[in-house]
């Protein structure tokens, strides 16, 4: 199932190359988030893995923590590579939906906001999960759903007003929802999926589309105009925009919803389920409330 045009998204990186310094906070802030998640685990990692690392951010903010002792980077855009290569951790390109790695090499497989642009997103997770060995952890940050809802509403009411129809604008997003299946679908164990909002201002909405074009997160998806956006067209989005979505200080806001997927490489030490029915003690008890069989009606 085709959803993204990957040879777009190479292109829309290897031009980022050169802007993304400017407008990497994003990136940043969510690799800080992300790596926080590691001060939760008591064990260190290896040999870890960057999996979409862009210009390196992680391994910027791995350097205040202790617990990989190598890391390797990887990331769709050659341009990129390059970039992040110059902080001395190995680095190579590969696409994440057919990575060149050994199965059970890696202690750790990190992903910062990069895998909502895969195709196959189940299968670049099996891809992670044999890679990593027997409890290894995998730990990624991807964009949600709700991430630029104000945006994809503009452009899609201004389309549909000026032109009479409306094309994908903004590339669709993870749900959160679903993202605790994709996990076990995957095969990893002890699957964990929350996501958290992070709202952005700006002085005007223009200044968010530069932003995603030097970040190399414009629209790649497949089926999606080729053509470019007709000038009435952006006019009359950024007039709802600057409308409808600015706060107090009359800045317009940018939501960008983070999901955060933790999972582990299963392991005979690992945690397990019980058995249906093997309860010792009755949830009722715990909650010093009334049990009510399936049969019966609750009193009114």
């Amino acid at each position: 199932m085709m959803v993204f045009d990957r040879l777009a998204v190479r292109r829309h990186r290897d031009r980022a190359a050169a802007t993304l310094a400017s407008a990497d906070f994003l990136f940043r802030e969510a690799a800080v988030r992300l790596l926080d998640r590691l001060d939760d685990v008591t064990r260190r990692f290896a040999l870890a893995l960057d999996l979409g690392c862009r210009h390196g951010a992680v391994a910027e903010a791995l350097k205040s923590h202790t617990k990989v002792d190598h890391l390797v980077q990887c990331d769709l855009s050659p341009a990129l590579a390059r970039h992040a290569a110059a902080n001395g951790a190995p680095t190579f390109a590969a696409d994440e939906e057919a990575l060149p790695l050994a199965e059970q090499s890696l202690d750790l497989v990190l992903s910062n906001l990069s895998l909502h642009w895969v195709n196959d997103l189940p299968g670049a997770l099996v891809q992670a999960r044999r890679a990593l060995k027997p409890d290894g952890l995998f730990l990624a940050t991807v964009f949600g759903g709700e991430t630029l809802k104000e945006l994809r509403a503009c452009l899609m009411e201004a389309e549909s007003e000026v032109s009479g129809g409306a094309s994908p604008r903004v590339s669709p997003f993870v749900d959160v929802r679903d993202a605790g299946s994709l996990l076990n679908r995957a095969g990893f164990a002890l699957p964990v999926v929350d996501a958290d909002a992070m709202t952005v201002t700006y002085a005007e909405p223009l200044k968010l589309l530069a932003d995603l074009r030097a970040m190399g997160e414009t629209n790649a998806v497949h089926e999606r105009n080729k053509r470019f956006m007709r000038r009435d067209v952006l006019g009359r989005a950024l007039q709802l925009y600057a409308e409808k979505f600015v706060d107090a200080r009359g800045r317009v806001v940018a939501t960008f919803q983070i999901v955060t997927l933790t999972g582990w490489a299963p392991h005979a030490s690992q945690q397990k389920a019980l058995r249906p029915g093997s309860a010792s003690a009755r949830l009722a008890d715990a909650l010093t409330t009334t049990e009510i069989a399936l049969d019966e009606k609750a009193p009114r």
